[in-house]
């Protein structure tokens, strides 16, 4: 997949380095959703580019961005795999937690999921979902997609927040296997309330929590984002939760192609270039 976006890429330009960080996190979250009626919101949506290639348009690929070809974002009108036109609004929460309540009121049982950059949280309507997704009771998954970077590094107090997010995953796996043994009977499910609720009790008065928990969701990261079992593992655990989720995701931007990895804000909005170098082509007519 990585060799092929490059390659598609090299030929029409677009947004290269964002979405080779995306690979394995793409590949996972097809793997255990279906897009075709679960709902998946891209913000931003130019890390839309795996997804496209995985839901019947990989073919397509080298018309990307083209007059007559497809979109350099997500676009319902396109594929029923698009849940949502999205750019750069820091809106994928919000239009999350709509579609998560939509689907309650028709009594449905998809799954909504919200994949947000961290760059979009530089965006204050990524709170207002978050301070509403919060509160709701139902399912809603918010992937966080954190590279560090928006277009170049990040700066600022969330940006540190998030570096100083830390949860192990062994706690993690512990955490899953022992809620199913004690879920498997009713004295076990009545002990798992009260030592959930002692340990949350004993965890909010000693450890300092997440703005995520703070705001009502369950935390489960950070998670390799490049590691493919590991997200596999812990977003189907985050499907079965039935409640607001936030998976925190560490990607590197520009994963798999060094010119990419070494200058990230270069290729992350690339016109043709020449693989084998990386040196952009020149362009032989008029640009707009």
């Amino acid at each position: 997949l990585r060799e092929e976006l490059i390659r598609d890429v090299s030929q029409t330009g677009g947004h290269l380095a964002s979405n080779l960080g995306a690979v394995e996190l793409t590949v996972a979250l097809h793997r255990v959703l279906d897009t075709s009626r679960d709902r998946l919101v891209f913000d931003v949506g130019h890390q839309c580019y795996l997804h496209k290639m995985l839901t019947g348009r990989r073919e397509q690929m080298t018309t990307l961005r083209q007059f007559g070809g497809i979109a350099g974002f997500p676009k319902p009108s396109e594929s029923v795999h698009d849940a949502f036109i999205a750019g750069h609004a820091s809106n994928s929460v919000a239009v999350a937690l709509g579609m998560a309540q939509a689907r309650d009121v028709m009594g449905a049982d998809n799954i909504v999921a919200a994949l947000i950059g961290d760059g979009a949280l530089t965006g204050g309507l990524a709170y207002e979902g978050l301070s509403n997704g919060g509160q709701y009771r139902g399912q809603l998954l918010v992937i966080l997609n954190d590279n560090g970077m928006s277009i170049a590094q990040n700066v600022g107090a969330v940006a540190q927040h998030l570096a100083s997010q830390r949860l192990k995953p062994q706690y993690l796996s512990f955490k899953q296997g022992y809620r199913k043994v004690m879920g498997s009977f009713w004295l076990g499910r009545k002990l798992y309330r009260v030592t959930h609720s002692v340990k949350k009790a004993l965890k909010q008065s000693i450890l300092p929590c997440s703005m995520f928990e703070n705001m009502g969701f369950t935390y489960l990261g950070p998670i390799d984002g490049h590691d493919l079992d590991r997200l596999v593992h812990v977003l189907e655990w985050a499907r079965e939760l039935r409640c607001p989720v936030v998976v925190h995701v560490k990607t590197v931007k520009g994963k798999g192609y060094s010119f990419a990895e070494q200058n990230p804000d270069k290729f992350h909005g690339v016109g043709p270039f020449d693989p084998e170098t990386g040196l952009l082509k020149k362009n032989g007519g008029d640009d707009f």
